[in-house]
């Protein structure tokens, strides 16, 4: 028997937290990042890029989400669902 570990890309581990998700109020960009970068150290992508692709997610799976990384642009926290 070999274990065999099948290489996940950031893409996949985005739309992977979402669909965990699904049954949640909301998603928190914030956090899902955090659990990202937590899973994927190495994770070549920008907190933008992230958020662009957990956003996107959130829309094909119809999860209310949570803009809440604070940046310099912007610092309050928005809700959509």
């Amino acid at each position: 028997m070999t274990n065999a570990f099948h290489a996940i890309t950031v893409e996949e581990a985005a739309e992977t937290y979402v669909r965990s998700k699904g049954k949640a109020r909301f998603l928190s960009i914030a956090q899902a990042i955090q659990a990202i970068r937590t899973l994927m150290p190495a994770c070549k992508a920008s907190d933008r890029e992230l958020e662009e692709m957990l956003a996107a997610a959130c829309v094909v799976h119809n999860v209310p989400v949570s803009f809440d990384v604070a940046t310099a642009e912007r610092a309050e926290t928005r809700f959509y669902s």
